[in-house]
């Protein structure tokens, strides 16, 4: 039993989820790591965004997402997340941090919007 869980772990750990990142009516494919950890990452589609990697200390990797994948996700935001979102240019109710959205399986080929324009909270 032991050794299924690390045989499905160690899948886990090599499977890379589609996300299609939409910016300017610009379509991106990149791809994400399914797992505990937060994995959505701007910086592999070449946008000089997401600059504070995933430490919670910016607003630059903002994503807009649509209301049905907004709320299929496992966890809500926390209320630091929420802090950098009032940073965050363009808000809507469906935004997200990039850096705080943990892949599951069943987010495959995810589609999130790019706000035009983004704010670095930390400076």
């Amino acid at each position: 039993m032991a050794l299924n869980n690390v045989l499905r772990n160690s899948l886990m750990a090599s499977r890379r989820m589609n996300v299609n990142y939409v910016a300017n009516s610009l379509r991106f494919l990149s791809s994400g790591q399914p797992g505990p950890q937060p994995a959505l990452d701007k910086k592999e589609v070449e946008m000089d965004l997401g600059l504070a990697e995933g430490t919670l200390t910016c607003s630059t990797c903002h994503l807009i997402l649509k209301s049905e994948d907004y709320d299929s996700l496992p966890d809500k935001p926390t209320d630091e997340e929420l802090d950098m979102l009032d940073l965050a240019y363009d808000l809507k109710d469906t935004s997200r941090l990039g850096c705080q959205i943990i892949l599951s399986e069943k987010m495959e080929n995810l589609e999130v919007n790019v706000p035009a324009t983004v704010n670095d909270a930390r400076s």
